[in-house]
């Protein structure tokens, strides 16, 4: 049975709904916000306008730009719209301190550097045209077959050679009633790395008064296209200090999980995770059954949640103290443990990313579903609105 597209909606999320009045004011009401900026308390950052600072020059020469988002409680967030890319995000450990969690570089050179694009770990980076894999790079849609890069073996990864983490998006910084925020545009042009039909993707940070990072994804289409966007942040939350996530305990509310071949293609069984190590349906250490998967966690988790947002993955790490909860409307999640980190880049402050350097928690439409009739559907047709929204919140646990 095909299962309908969950995250088609014909209504944008109210947080971006809330960022098109702001951005619809007229004069005298900005001037009279600015005012009561000025004369607010200086921690009060919300109703300010996120900053942007140059982060250096694409390959083609584009001056790319760094935009820092703010909450009152001093978490921070940066992102670059080189690939939708979120570079930094710091947040409070069980003591106060505030920390980077996130795996990244301090310049655009490091994501398109030799040996980042040879290993291709895609940190932090927005990703589509359809996130994961395609069997073959290859598939069929109203009776034509579609032909895409092959760019993981022989199978397509993450949208193709040139997907959205490569390319520049149009940026616009903003406010809400949830806080700052970034809008980031793009447009997909019909045959772009293969696939059918002009896409309009839109898609919203907002870093909240309460320490989440909320992503807002919407898009159009004018000729039915598979779709499946995520993103693809590494997160330790002992960054800077634990050189790998394997004393990370993880809970993920999702009783089966997609089988997959030698080339992490699914083989369409939907196993279910009692008695094996992909139960985390109570907390586990990430590293307390990892060898007994064969190179390690890179597979998605059917979850339970149906439709509305659901949770989908919580992580404690205990010298840190820091908790992150993740929900969404999505139907999956990709936990990748950085298998394919092996030491030969080095990010932010000098840091060494080696194997297990991060984990990866990819709220998703399932691996190949254009191949597969039985997984939730991903195809978008014209007149309809795909519309997603996956949260990131942190916390301590002391």
């Amino acid at each position: 049975m095909t299962i309908p597209l969950r995250s088609v909606r014909l209504a944008l999320p109210i947080s971006s709904l809330l960022w098109l009045a702001a951005c619809g004011s007229n004069n005298s009401t900005d001037q009279t916000a600015a005012a009561s900026s000025a004369n607010a308390d200086s921690t009060k950052t919300t109703t300010t306008m996120p900053v942007s600072a140059p982060f250096g020059k694409s390959a083609d020469g584009t001056e790319v730009q760094l935009f820092t988002l703010r909450n009152a409680s001093g978490a921070k967030a940066t992102i670059t719209n080189f690939g939708g890319i979120l570079t930094s995000l710091m947040v409070p450990d069980k003591d106060g301190k505030m920390g980077d969690v996130v795996l990244g570089f301090d310049n655009v050179s490091g994501y398109q550097s030799a040996e980042y694009l040879k290993s291709g770990p895609y940190f932090g980076a927005l990703i589509g045209r359809y996130g994961n894999r395609i069997k073959g790079g290859k598939f069929t849609l109203d009776g034509k077959t579609y032909t895409l890069a092959k760019n993981n073996g022989p199978n397509t990864l993450h949208g193709g050679k040139v997907g959205f983490d490569k390319v520049i998006w149009q940026a616009e910084p903003g406010t809400s009633a949830d806080g700052q925020s970034l809008k980031l545009t793009y447009l997909s042009k019909d045959g772009e790395e293969g696939y059918p039909g002009n896409l309009n993707v839109t898609v919203v940070y907002t870093l909240t008064n309460d320490n989440a990072l909320k992503i807002d994804y919407t898009a159009t289409t004018d000729k039915a296209t598979p779709i499946n966007l995520t993103n693809h942040a590494y997160f330790n939350l002992n960054h800077g200090a634990g050189k790998d996530i394997l004393g990370h305990e993880v809970t993920i509310p999702a009783d089966r999980y997609t089988v997959v071949d030698a080339t992490l293609i699914p083989t369409g069984e939907l196993r279910p995770v009692k008695g094996t190590p992909f139960d985390f349906t109570t907390p586990h250490a990430i590293g307390e059954r990892i060898a007994q998967v064969p190179g390690g966690y890179d597979h998605n988790w059917v979850l339970n949640g149906e439709g509305k947002q659901h949770a989908a993955a919580t992580v404690y790490e205990p010298v840190s103290g820091r908790t992150m909860e993740v929900t969404t409307d999505e139907p999956g999640i990709q936990f990748y443990t950085g298998n394919f980190l092996d030491g030969t880049l080095t990010g932010k402050g000098g840091t060494t990313y080696g194997k297990h350097a991060g984990f990866c928690l990819e709220t998703q439409h399932f691996p190949d579903s254009p191949n597969q009739p039985k997984f939730p559907n991903t195809v978008l047709k014209p007149g309809e609105t795909f519309q997603s929204t996956s949260i990131y919140k942190f916390g301590v646990r002391k």
